[in-house]
Order: structure tokens, then C-alpha cells, then sequence
């Protein structure tokens, strides 16, 4: 079987999740398993009576780029998740996209931009972003890709710019979608998006209207409002409250259940 250090290596090369799993007291201890992103075992050696257990907890953890120190009977361990960067792509090259742009790549994000008019989907507006895209969305969408790395904030009211990167992301594994407009606008895309086949449950994964209420006005602070949101389901752990209103640890880990 491959080695810790090989099959991290391989999995952070190829972009895909894992864990690596660091026995920290017990019967193993100083020994590492590595999973992948399916939680099967693909470096070292887990017990078989905890095998399960660490599977599912790996996954779930996973899921949300956590890391968690557990006990298992006689085994402590600490499961680290192997994440790769996450792709954001942001449809219409307006003012907050370019805020969007700029604090999401601080933030380790990947962006593309995509918007139809070659004015605004310029590299000198966008200089952060990996690719900026000119064209409708319905005919650049083979250029996209869409698994559970991306994420996905539609920033025109346009049908035409929103309807098919929200279809496309609908359908795919995709870890967060994003949408701006009002409540009125919302009710009509659930609306087209209802003629397309998508069900309530489908719909209900949009956040619209996109963001979290701080009250924000200018593109920069709407941006904030944006980015504190894809914290939130990024992780999984936070309320969305002020911290000076909550109790307990300030940097919390996601309850499970």
C-alpha cells in the first residue's frame, strides 16, 4: 500500500478531498491512515473496529474542510481533511463582483468571471481572477465546470445571464449557490426554474436574496455580506450571530446531528 506521505502528495495533486488520520495515543499510536474522498482506506491501517466509525466521521468532516480531534475505545485520534482550493464562479462582471473578486481571492478562493459584455469582463477589472470569461452564459457553460469544489454567486437579474449557470449548479454537486435580488425577483426565478423541471428541495439550495444582513450598501460591504455567508456553509460551525451575543468558544466546530 502506498505510503502516508505518497498518497497525500497524490491526493492533494489531483485536487480531490481526504483525511489523514494521526493515531495520537492508544494501542497505534504514531501511526497515520489516509483516506480518500470516498472514505475508503488508501494508505496505512485503520482498526477494524473503528473502521466505520472513522469513515463516517472523516466524510462528514469533509464535507464541511473540518478538522476534529476523536476517541474511539482505546484509539485517540485527530482527523485532519484534505481540501482543494475552492473554485467561485461569479456571473456578472459588476461592481460587487469586483469586490467579490478581490476579498475572495484573499480568502483562497479560485475565480472566474463570466459576463457577456467585453466593456465590463475586462483582466483590468478583474486583475485577481484566474479566468475572465466573455460571452452568454448559455453558450460558455462547456468552459465551466461544476462538482462540490464550486461555488457559484449570480449577481444579473437577467434570465438570460442567471438561468443557466443556476441550472447548471442545480444539477451538480455544487457546495454553495448564490443569487442577488430581491425578494420579487427570487419569486420569479423559483418560478422559471419550477417550468425547468427543479423541485422545491432543488430551489430551496439557492440563498436568495444572497448574503448576510449587516445592513450592507456600498459593493464592498455587500461583498463582506457574500463571503460571510459562504463562511458560514463552508464550515458549518457558526450561527451568523454577533459574537458578543453567543456563548461559548469563539471559534467553534460543527455539532454533529
Amino acid at each position: 500500500m502506498t505510503e502516508p506521505l505518497a498518497a497525500i502528495k497524490a491526493i492533494l495533486e489531483s485536487e480531490e478531498f481526504g483525511s489523514v488520520v494521526t493515531f495520537v495515543d492508544g494501542p497505534h499510536k504514531g501511526t497515520k491512515a489516509v483516506l480518500n474522498a470516498s472514505g475508503d482506506v488508501v494508505s496505512g491501517r485503520v482498526p477494524d473496529g473503528a473502521v466505520g466509525d472513522i469513515r463516517e466521521d472523516a466524510l462528514a468532516l469533509m464535507a464541511h474542510e473540518q478538522h476534529r480531534a476523536l476517541s474511539y475505545g482505546d484509539h485517540e485520534v485527530f482527523i485532519e481533511t484534505l481540501a482543494p482550493p475552492p473554485d467561485l464562479l461569479i456571473f456578472g462582471a459588476v461592481h460587487i463582483g469586483q469586490a467579490l473578486c478581490s476579498f475572495g481571492v484573499q480568502m483562497g478562493y479560485r475565480i472566474t468571471v463570466v459576463d457577456s459584455r467585453p466593456a465590463f469582463a475586462t483582466e483590468e477589472r478583474f486583475p485577481e481572477a484566474q479566468k475572465v470569461i466573455k460571452g452568454w452564459p448559455r453558450d460558455i457553460m462547456d468552459q465551466l465546470h461544476f462538482d462540490r469544489r464550486t461555488w457559484v454567486v449570480v449577481l444579473s437579474h437577467d434570465p438570460r445571464h442567471e438561468t443557466p449557470p443556476l441550472e447548471a449548479a442545480l444539477k451538480a454537486d455544487t457546495r454553495y449557490i448564490g443569487a442577488m435580488g430581491s425578494r420579487r425577483t427570487h419569486n420569479l426565478r423559483v418560478e422559471r426554474l419550477r417550468e425547468l423541471g427543479f423541485g422545491d428541495e432543488d430551489i430551496e439550495r439557492i440563498h436568495s436574496p444572497v448574503g448576510l444582513d449587516i445592513g450592507a450598501e456600498t459593493p464592498q460591504e455587500v461583498a463582506v455580506s457574500i463571503l460571510a455567508e459562504m463562511t458560514l456553509v463552508r464550515y458549518g460551525a457558526g450561527t451568523g450571530y454577533s459574537l458578543r451575543g453567543v456563548d461559548g468558544r469563539v471559534h467553534k466546530q460543527r455539532e454533529d446531528g
